[in-house]
């Protein structure tokens, strides 16, 4: 057992002044896990962006979807993720897959805090995906295709995020030791990862 959570921001975020670690990736790559757990190392709050989405309109995602349509939750989700990314309470946040694609999303996360994409093979994300089936977008045709296709679309925009971590099959808390390190390799680094040109 760890001797307990570490009640302080990561450096590189102190040394910017911004206050949220806010995890990217696809459905299955492990936001929600390691988000809790990192948050736990730094003792910080987590906060799963998708509950909260939940809560602020009174019923599940897919029923979200079923009932109002994607376009109608993406507008929701971005209006959600600015709210928790504005508050003073440190923490880290775990996104919806979609959510980092959105312009206005990602330049909140740029400005408010650090993105972290956690990467997955597809081989890893259908096997993660397959175990529930609460996921609109993968009701729309063939799973791992699915899949395939966002990989395709999706991945040239989260490599945006500032520091990117694979997620492998294994132990939770080894893909949480990585992050932890490339915070600390970030705050290093002479280069700040959170230039922007």
């Amino acid at each position: 057992m760890n001797s307990g959570p570490d009640p302080r921001l990561p450096e590189i975020l102190e040394r910017k002044g911004v206050n949220k670690i806010v995890l990217v990736g696809l459905m299955g790559a492990g936001k929600s896990c390691v988000g809790r757990r990192l948050a736990a190392r730094y003792g910080l709050a987590f906060i799963d962006a998708d509950s909260e989405i939940e809560a602020a309109a009174g019923c599940s995602i897919p029923e979200i979807f079923a009932r109002d349509g994607e376009e109608a939750f993406r507008t929701g989700e971005r209006k959600v993720i600015a709210r928790l990314l504005r508050t003073d309470e440190p923490a880290v946040i775990a996104t919806g897959g979609g959510a980092f694609m959105n312009p206005e999303t990602r330049a909140e996360i740029h400005e408010h805090g650090l993105a972290v994409w956690l990467r997955a093979e597809l081989d890893v994300l259908a096997r993660r995906t397959s175990k529930r089936d609460n996921r609109p977008l993968l009701k729309k045709g063939n799973h791992r295709q699915v899949l395939a296709d966002l990989i395709e679309t999706r991945y040239p925009v989260y490599a945006e995020a500032d520091i990117t971590v694979e997620s492998r099959e294994g132990p939770i808390d080894a893909t949480v030791d990585e992050v932890v390190a490339s915070l600390e390799q970030a705050a290093r680094t002479k280069e700040d990862p959170l230039e922007r040109a």
